[in-house]
């Protein structure tokens, strides 16, 4: 990484999806290098010949994330990446009458760069293990949500043709569930199947629990009594099944990724530190590594790292109005790694449970209760992740417990609520 006093001069870097835009500024703010270069292999050696002749330039660009930040580190450019919100900003700020072009983005993000860049923070290229494990988890919350699309698609369809199979599964997550639509695409074929395929099914998918066992054997019985039409079957069928299917499919790649991510973070020094988390598990431990990472030196306090993940509340005050708002502009993946770890952790932590429940009588949401313990985790999380120590159990209840009002104090701390 460069030193802020090396740099002497200011790239403004506006990217599209063939082409790139790129206006470099000297101290005193003229244009000395003006060009438009092609997202190809040799757009890029272009790029890369004509920023030699500025050694010590930086390079702000409105993104932080994605393959255009990855050319940039690969030629060792010093990057300051840029928030649309305040790309935005600076362009209205620099530009009153509203025009907006690519050359006035890019002249407006090296200009920013120029005034106020000494107090943004430069991008460091990543450890390419972690790079891997935060794509992979990424991609794994990706097919997750399209797993619940395809569900969601599923029971519609099912609905206007098939509600006997909605009404003998709860719970559409299961495969068996889509191992009965692909097996009994139908409620004739269903009826006409008889008891002992039936039977089988249920005892082969390990859905024999005396609890549901004969209720399910009834509904199938009598499954073609409230059906939708000949017309309707024949070709809604047929959408369920490809539906069923492509789950079956989405479910073994999931599978698949979950295999490999674990594998990663098994080899990643920091895995037993988040392995430790009470109730962050396989799935969860290794998205909170990846979001967070291994530059200790990214957050200088807790702070930062709470105004990352999106916990830590915005305050708006003017006269006698005081506001406290959700954080919207934040790392979305680590917000919902932290969210769902924050519920997780009430099973297998008591103070967390305690803390939970002092909130939600205090009138919080479910939500906003979670959103609060995830912003104490992560004062936990930035301790143990600069000492590099493991979570322990025991010290830190007794440090929770340590005074009676303990509980008190926390709940009576602003906590971020949503508002439209």
């Amino acid at each position: 990484m460069k030193a802020w006093n090396e740099i002497k001069h200011y790239a403004g870097f506006d990217w599209a999806k063939d082409h790139h835009d790129v206006i470099v500024l000297d101290a005193g703010g003229k244009t000395v290098a003006e060009f438009r270069f092609d997202h190809t292999a040799g757009g890029w050696d272009e790029f890369s010949k004509k920023l030699a002749a500025f050694p010590d330039v930086a390079v702000a660009v409105e993104t932080n994330h994605g393959g255009v930040l990855e050319r940039l580190l690969e030629r060792e450019c010093c990057v300051f990446p840029v928030h649309t919100r305040s790309a935005k900003g600076y362009r209205q700020r620099k530009v009153p009458s509203g025009n907006k072009t690519d050359k006035i983005d890019a002249w407006s993000l090296a200009d920013a760069l120029r005034l106020d860049g000494a107090h943004w923070k430069q991008l460091s290229a990543q450890d390419p293990l972690t790079k891997e494990l935060r794509l992979l988890c990424r991609d794994e919350v990706a097919l997750i949500r399209d797993r619940s699309a395809l569900i969601t698609q599923l029971r519609q369809t099912l609905y206007d043709y098939y509600p006997a199979a909605l009404e003998a599964f709860d719970d559409w997550t299961m495969p068996a569930a889509w191992s009965f639509v692909v097996l009994f695409p139908t409620p004739e074929v269903l009826v006409k199947a008889g008891k002992r395929k039936r039977e089988k099914f249920l005892h082969v998918h390990k859905l024999a629990r005396p609890a549901t066992y004969q209720r399910r054997l009834e509904i199938f019985a009598r499954a073609h009594q409230f059906a939708g039409s000949e017309a309707t079957i024949r070709a809604k069928s047929k959408m369920a099944v490809a539906r069923a299917r492509q789950l079956q499919l989405l479910e073994t790649q999931i599978a698949e990724y979950r295999q490999e991510i674990r594998r990663l973070f098994a080899q990643h020094p920091d895995a037993k530190l988040f392995g430790s988390l009470p109730g962050a598990g396989d799935k969860i431990a290794p998205r909170l590594l990846a979001e967070i990472g291994d530059d200790r030196a990214l957050f200088s306090d807790a702070q930062g790292l709470q105004c990352l993940a999106g916990t830590a509340p915005v305050s708006y005050q003017s006269g006698q109005i005081h506001r406290v708002y959700l954080r919207r502009q934040c790392n979305k993946s680590l917000r919902n790694a932290v969210h769902l770890w924050a519920n997780l952790s009430r099973e297998f932590c008591p103070w967390a449970a305690t803390y939970y429940t002092a909130l939600r009588a205090k009138g919080k949401s479910h939500a906003c209760a979670l959103r609060a313990l995830g912003q104490r985790w992560l004062k936990i999380v930035w301790k143990m992740w600069q000492t590099r120590t493991l979570y322990d159990p025991d010290l830190h209840a007794r440090n929770q417990f340590k005074h009676g009002s303990w509980v008190l104090q926390m709940v009576n701390q602003p906590v971020a609520v949503k508002t439209d």
